[in-house]
């Protein structure tokens, strides 16, 4: 797949850190202008600078509340006005709060739905006209609690299913317009959010972080946590020549953590 990105233009949204930083580098080793997308200014020019030192076009950075309408809007409008294509967009932007279920808020669940979920139903209806015209892709980052809902991640796990079933509707939807389609759902990664979700979850239960990360672990009987680059590779070829006949489906990148049988 080396330089199969070549003059096309990626959006990924959350792309500063983690998870959605390692995307954004690994479509920019191919070769694609990336756009990174958050609401933290300096943490996306850290990002850009990173992204910078692997050669290819520089990042451009577009910093915003993607939990509002105005915020997608305007992301929007920068690319547009700026490149006038986008041939794969990346939500992965979203931040759910973990914790006892009775002690979490409305506005905890507002925040989650705002951002991840309609955050990404926003930017996919904005770019859609953009993608189609290239042929291109929509990827999203749900999550493992998707399929396997735990009592102290309520609200995660409902919106990643949510997230789940609308990419599986969306994707009827590109098979019309030459779209893929498709969720990725990432188990224990080692990243800043997990180690918040950790810190979250040690304050509900009153167990140490360390505790309560040999316990996933255990309990999953995964090795070890993934990497963030093993998800973006998968998001690469999903959005490859090669990865064109996988339509609306939902991947998990855990080490075999997801039970059942889907």
């Amino acid at each position: 797949m080396a330089g199969e990105f070549q003059g096309k233009v990626v959006v990924v949204s959350g792309g500063s850190r983690g998870i959605g930083r390692a995307i954004a580098a690994a479509f920019a080793k191919e070769g694609a202008q990336t756009v990174l997308a958050s609401s933290d200014a300096s943490k996306l020019d850290a990002a850009a600078k990173e992204l910078g030192k692997a050669g290819g076009p520089a990042p451009f950075t577009v910093a915003g509340d993607l939990r509002t309408l105005a915020g997608c809007e305007a992301l929007f409008k920068q690319v547009n006005e700026k490149f006038k294509r986008c041939d794969v967009l990346v939500n992965n932007a979203g931040a759910t709060r973990a914790g006892n279920f009775a002690d979490l808020p409305d506005d905890a669940w507002l925040d989650g739905y705002a951002l991840k979920m309609f955050g990404a139903v926003r930017l996919t209806r904005l770019f859609w006209p953009l993608i189609k015209a290239q042929e291109g892709s929509v990827v999203y980052i749900g999550g493992g609690a998707a399929r396997t809902p735990d009592s102290d991640f309520l609200i995660g796990a409902s919106v990643n299913a949510a997230m789940a079933a609308f990419s599986k509707g969306l994707s009827r939807m590109g098979m019309r317009d030459n779209v893929t389609v498709n969720i990725i759902h990432p188990g224990a990664t080692v990243t800043e959010r997990t180690e918040t979700l950790l810190k979250q979850r040690s304050e509900a239960s009153g167990k140490s972080v360390e505790e309560l990360r040999t316990a996933m672990l255990t309990k999953s009987g995964i090795r070890r946590m993934g990497e963030p680059e093993e998800i973006a590779a998968l998001a690469v070829f999903l959005c490859s020549k090669n990865g064109r006949h996988i339509q609306g489906t939902a991947i998990a990148v855990d080490g075999g953590q997801t039970p059942g049988s889907y």
